[in-house]
């Protein structure tokens, strides 16, 4: 792979894709956003019903809810995923003398942050209540911290390493673990009866659409100064 830092003159191409996925993801999270906010009547008994479901399953199989809570409170946190997030930056800088494409990728992530807590602050939705519970959270509900943050933070990975062109193991093996981590980042949340399910979406939907942001803005702005992108092999 030859080298590449953010003095490189080559200039990203558009990426109309990432148009397209933000426009899309930006009416769904603006649609579900306006259904929790009037807490419409079909979303809060499908919540509700999903919620009652898994938190008798949780109470049911404590082994399984003990790893739920260690891969929630270890690795699924926002905490992790955002040294995970700084880690990789410094490796641009440190590897590649990507100054601006570390910028980029953290301050796309402290975006991503800050959109996440001024959406709770301003819908204030309240997390479910149990009598029994397994496990407790605060601050308010939608979206969910941790699957928005896992979204936004793997999201701008996998981009990076596809505009890197890493092998095919590496990339097989980065999109697995961005999965898991994404899907497990909710599953979990709402197996622990700490979030309902539309929090989860919402944070899966407004992670996909920052990513989709950040791309658009890697390639019609930041990207000029950024890393060269070399095709897969």
């Amino acid at each position: 792979m030859r080298r590449a830092s953010d003095d490189s003159s080559c200039h990203p191409p558009g990426d109309r894709g990432a148009a397209r996925a933000a426009l899309a993801l930006a009416v769904a999270s603006a649609l579900l956003l306006t259904l929790v906010a009037v807490e419409w009547r079909p979303l809060v008994s499908l919540d509700g019903a999903v919620a009652r479901t898994t938190h008798r399953w949780a109470v049911a199989e404590r082994g399984l809810t003990r790893t739920a809570r260690i891969l929630t409170d270890w690795v699924f946190d926002p905490l992790t995923m955002r040294l995970v997030c700084a880690t990789a930056a410094g490796l641009l800088v440190w590897r590649r003398r990507a100054w601006w494409t570390a910028l980029w990728l953290a301050v796309a992530g402290a975006l991503g942050t800050a959109v996440q807590q001024s959406l709770k602050a301003a819908v204030g939705r309240r997390r479910p209540v149990w009598p029994d519970p397994v496990d407790s959270a605060h601050y308010a509900a939608f979206p969910s911290g941790h699957a928005m943050t896992a979204t936004v933070v793997c999201g701008l990975l996998l981009w990076l390493c596809h505009h890197l062109g890493v092998g095919r193991t590496w990339w097989r093996a980065a999109l697995t673990v961005a999965v898991v981590c994404v899907l497990g980042s909710g599953l979990t949340r709402v197996w622990l009866g700490v979030h309902w399910p539309s929090d989860v979406l919402g944070g899966w939907l407004l992670g996909a659409l920052a990513v989709a942001l950040a791309v658009l803005g890697y390639g019609r702005g930041l990207g000029r100064g950024g890393l060269r992108r070399v095709p897969h092999r």
